[in-house]
């Protein structure tokens, strides 16, 4: 999954006008080939699925795939949503407010009955579902934990922790060895939403239990004096030990972190299973691996995730019969075969051979598709920026009443509709 910083409207208009001049010519068949736009969010993995498009296209000559790759491509396809320019298949995240808004609105196809949902394993595609019918397949998931650096950890005698307590006590022991434990990107907030996310649902109990605390408390019900919240502050906390995150982490990337964790100038690094790739691309050498949320007591862990992966077919697509064999392609155990042997993330599909122990995934891999799984909370907002700016603000100033009053006011405006 990638979260996206917002971007200037001209700049969002002027590509998206460019995307629906190619739009309209997608419509067009030429020399009896139909062009079907595929609109692509997951960067990190185009080389990949414009290899599995090539093949698509072997297996059916008379379809031609056009992968559209562009910056921000969150912004850019909200725009082309409002101008009615929708791609005939859509990489989204089903989790997202925006696509429960738009499948209510009629904007994607009802794929309910296809019969290729039945290759997605563990009813994936239902946990999506609005108004128990299914607008999006979900292919593969993320997941978000920490990165640790396998090799060091082994060569000072260290061990990824499996409690609260014995996580507090890596990273002490960390500092006493003169390492940083943590590489931070502290101008991008989404990349810490995982991290403050899981540490309020392994306090609670589970993702539910978290959105009963945050989204549907009583309006101001989130307290600094209620026990949830003192625990989350030690969860963040943890971060903010002196010399616990990298020197410069407030003004660093996600790719800086990046960068500062495959240097190994820190070593672990909160975030998804979609760094991977990029993180190999900084050809890192050592060893890296994996571990999980830790809760209070160990075999409670969490990670959190949704689909990433994902296809939705537009409504409005004149080429739905080529549209949804592209998507049924998709759903064969061969072809997300190549996908994941790249990308690495827990695949949905049927048949694929995963590799449970060997990849460094593994420590988050594990609990894929299973109750300690959780959704994304945000999949109950109305928006996400706020948390994610309330969350490094609290890293930079250590504020408990400004956090909490951030938190009471992102999440007030989303209570007025909820029963009583």
């Amino acid at each position: 999954m990638k979260w996206v910083k917002k971007i200037g409207l001209g700049l969002v208009l002027s590509a998206s006008l460019a995307l629906v001049g190619c739009g309209q010519q997608n419509q067009t068949s030429q020399n009896g080939v139909e062009t079907i736009e595929y609109f692509n969010q997951k960067k990190e993995m185009s080389k990949t699925l414009k290899e599995i498009a090539a093949d698509f296209e072997k297996e059916n000559p008379k379809i031609h795939v056009k992968v559209v790759d562009v910056p921000n491509p969150g912004d850019v396809l909200k725009t082309r949503m409002l101008a009615g320019d929708i791609p005939d298949v859509v990489n989204l995240y089903p989790q997202n407010i925006d696509f429960q808004e738009w499948a209510k609105a009629g904007y994607f196809e009802d794929l309910t009955q296809k019969s290729y949902l039945k290759r997605i394993k563990n009813n994936y595609a239902e946990k999506f579902a609005i108004n128990d019918k299914i607008y999006n397949v979900p292919l593969s998931a993320n997941v978000y934990g920490f990165y640790y650096n396998k090799t060091a950890f082994k060569k000072l005698g260290l061990t990824p922790p499996k409690t609260w307590a014995e996580f507090e006590q890596l990273v002490s022991t960390i500092k006493a060895k003169k390492q940083t434990a943590f590489a931070i990107a502290g101008t991008e907030g989404w990349t810490l939403n995982g991290y403050h996310q899981l540490a309020l649902a392994t306090i609670t109990g589970g993702g539910k239990q978290a959105n009963q605390l945050l989204r549907f408390s009583k309006v101001n019900g989130i307290s600094a004096k209620s026990k949830a919240m003192q625990a989350d502050f030690n969860r963040l906390d943890l971060l903010r030990r002196p010399g616990a995150m990298q020197k410069n982490w407030q003004g660093a990337g996600y790719n800086d972190a990046v960068v500062a964790f495959a240097k190994g100038n820190a070593l672990i690094m909160p975030n998804g299973s979609w760094a991977l790739p990029v993180i190999k691309q900084q050809e890192p050498k050592f060893e890296i691996g994996t571990f999980a949320f830790p809760a209070a007591e160990a075999g409670k862990e969490l990670t959190v995730g949704s689909a990433d992966l994902a296809m939705s077919i537009s409504a409005k697509s004149k080429h739905k019969k080529a549209a949804n064999k592209f998507v049924e392609y998709f759903t064969r155990a061969t072809t997300m075969q190549k996908y994941y042997d790249v990308d690495g993330s827990p695949v949905a599909v049927k048949g694929v051979k995963t590799k449970k122990n060997a990849t460094e995934l593994a420590g988050l891999t594990r609990l894929a598709f299973t109750k300690r799984h959780m959704v994304w909370l945000a999949q109950d907002w109305t928006s996400e920026n706020d948390f994610f700016t309330a969350t490094t603000n609290y890293l930079s100033t250590g504020n408990k009443q400004e956090l909490v009053r951030d938190l009471n006011t992102f999440f007030n405006p989303m209570k007025a509709d909820v029963k009583k």
